[in-house]
């Protein structure tokens, strides 16, 4: 498993109705990035230490992250029902606190689809400041018919010889008995081998965990949601970049009809499922540097 580096700076915020945990890292003073992690119910640190690139390269950004409610180190007793409306509220108050106007806003998986609903609701309330730039790497999917498919597909992949064989071979290795944190680690791996390209490549990974409730609970508030179908995709005006891994089990198609209706640009990312931080960080992050770099100079 990849060292994370200690952050720059960190907290909880003090505007949203519960703390939410936040990092930065990167180059204090230098144009921000807000990175959203995917779930719902994990929490930032999972996306480390791939996605710290982001803040090193094209003379440096100050990335920010931040756990959203429910997971991570933003995790509340309270029994209250966690709605992507709530997430959204959060993301926008999140905003608001930390200065960053017009955000530039790099959402991942669950991250990218709540970067998307937050633009959504900025086009139709005035009061939220539009995002300048989304970058949606392997968004969830945009409407509930491709989620269907992604669920059948997840579970295929899960329940398919390639993984099979593998977790015969832990279980057979006496792993547990040695090395209890090691077991669990490939444990882990092996829970999230079928989003890769390539099962076995499923390793090394930093682990997460996924609040049930919180996931639950978000995905009941989506509803038979479609982004494109209901007008949501096309109010949003930010420049746009969507990254999706040809192999991933996220059906491409969704991403394909939120580049078709938002006019964003593509890119596809050959040999690689839905973690393409892992899988093809050099093709994601010259894609998103380009990218960047382009609304940077557009900006000027």
């Amino acid at each position: 498993m990849p060292p994370i580096p200690a952050p720059r700076d960190a907290g909880t915020t003090t505007t949203t109705d519960v703390p939410l945990y936040w990092v930065r890292y990167g180059v204090a003073g230098a144009p921000p990035l807000l990175v959203l992690h995917g779930g719902p119910g994990a929490h930032h640190d999972y996306l480390l230490p791939q996605m710290l690139a982001l803040g090193s390269a094209d003379g440096g950004r100050d990335l920010l992250l931040y756990d959203q409610r429910g997971g991570g180190q933003s995790k509340t007793d309270a029994l209250e029902v966690i709605t992507w409306k709530t997430q959204v509220q959060d993301l926008a108050r999140v905003i608001a606190e930390f200065s960053l106007g017009t955000p530039t806003i790099v959402g991942y998986s669950w991250g990218a689809l709540l970067a998307l609903l937050y633009a959504a609701e900025a086009a139709r309330d005035k009061s939220l400041p539009s995002p300048r730039a989304l970058v949606l790497v392997d968004p969830a999917p945009i409407s509930r018919k491709f989620r269907d498919v992604f669920e059948r597909e997840f579970a295929k992949r899960q329940n398919g010889p390639v993984i099979a064989r593998q977790r015969e071979e832990l279980n057979a290795s006496g792993l547990r008995g040695r090395d209890p944190d090691a077991h669990r680690q490939r444990t882990f791996e092996l829970s999230v081998a079928g989003y890769f390209a390539d099962p076995t490549s499923a390793r090394d990974l930093t682990p997460f965990r996924v609040m049930a409730r919180v996931q639950q609970s978000v995905w009941e508030s989506m509803g038979e949601y479609d982004l494109a179908a209901d007008g949501r995709l096309a109010s949003i005006r930010a420049a746009t970049l969507i990254t999706h891994g040809r192999q991933d089990p996220i059906p491409l198609a969704s991403s394909e009809e939120c580049a078709r209706v938002m006019k964003a640009r593509l890119v596809v990312l050959e040999q690689c499922g839905h973690v393409p931080y892992v899988e093809q960080p050099a093709a994601l992050f010259s894609a998103v540097e380009t990218f960047l770099r382009e609304q940077r100079v557009a900006g000027g």
